[in-house]
C-alpha cells in the first residue's frame, strides 16, 4: 500500500472524520478493515497505520530492542501504550478519541499527508510544520540523491 497526495478535512463535534476518498480505496485494494493510530515520535501529528505496515513496524523495533533490557522494555512499551485499533465505518469514517486530538493539537480542521505506507493526520494551523522551504528542500534532496553510496556526504 502506497498513499500519497494532500487533503484537507474537519472533524465533526464527536471527533469523527471522514478518511479520504482515495486512501479508502487503497486500504479496501489491500483488503484492510481496520488501521492503527498513534501520536508520531517526533511531530505533533497522527499516524494511520494500515495493521499490515504497523505489524511490520513493530517488527522491526522488536528485532532492534532485548527484551532483557529494563530501557528497551520502557521503549517497547511508551511505542505500543498509545496505540489505538480503529475501524473504518460504513460511511468512510474513523473516530479520533479527544486523547488524540489534544495530542495533535487538532481542533476541527485537518489535513491529511499520504507519507507512502502510513497516513499522517495534521491539524490544519500547523500544516507548515512538516515541510521545508522550497530552496531548502531542493538543495537537501539534491545531496541525498547525488551521494555516492558510502561517500561522505551519504545521509544516514
Amino acid at each position: 500500500m502506497r498513499f500519497i497526495g494532500n487533503i484537507e478535512a474537519k472533524t465533526d463535534s464527536k471527533g469523527r472524520v471522514f478518511l479520504p476518498a482515495c486512501f479508502r480505496r487503497i486500504l479496501q485494494a489491500g483488503g484492510c478493515d481496520k488501521v492503527m493510530l498513534r501520536k508520531d515520535v517526533y511531530q505533533d501529528c497522527l499516524v494511520i497505520y494500515p495493521e499490515e505496515s504497523w505489524n511490520r513496524q513493530l517488527d522491526l523495533l522488536r528485532s532492534k530492542l532485548d527484551k532483557w533490557n529494563s530501557r528497551h522494555q520502557m521503549i517497547f512499551r511508551q511505542f505500543v501504550a498509545d496505540v489505538e485499533e480503529l475501524s473504518i465505518d460504513s460511511n468512510g469514517r474513523i473516530l479520533l478519541q479527544k486523547r488524540y486530538l489534544n495530542m495533535a493539537g487538532i481542533k476541527q480542521e485537518v489535513r491529511f499527508i499520504g507519507m507512502d505506507d502510513t497516513i499522517e493526520i495534521w491539524a490544519k494551523e500547523n500544516v507548515e510544520k512538516p515541510f521545508m522551504s522550497p530552496e531548502e528542500f531542493g538543495s537537501e534532496l539534491e545531496k541525498i540523491m547525488t551521494a555516492k553510496e558510502g561517500g561522505p556526504n551519504e545521509q544516514q
